[in-house]
């Protein structure tokens, strides 16, 4: 599935940007919005990060946020943003 065919906008540079200032090396999507049944209002977007070796030592709370900035650049409300599945 390429980003133009998924059921929400995604902002290549403001990801991009977000990832980079973070220490973010691979961003993933997963879930129901990959799938059919992916409703906008009420499904989350599950979201997989991979950090650069060591960065999450680093992080401490600010990693709760994560999700919600996110969560404004792809303009969905319902985020589920995690680093282990």
């Amino acid at each position: 599935m390429t980003t133009t065919e998924l059921p929400i906008l995604v902002e290549h540079e403001q990801i991009a940007g977000f990832c980079r200032a973070r220490g973010i090396r691979k961003l993933s999507l997963y879930g129901s919005v990959l799938r059919d049944d992916f409703d906008p209002a009420r499904s989350d977007v599950d979201v997989l990060a991979e950090f650069k070796p060591g960065v999450l030592d680093k992080v401490g709370l600010e990693y709760f946020t994560y999700g919600d900035e996110l969560a404004v650049i792809l303009g969905h409300k319902k985020i589920d943003f995690c680093s282990e599945l």
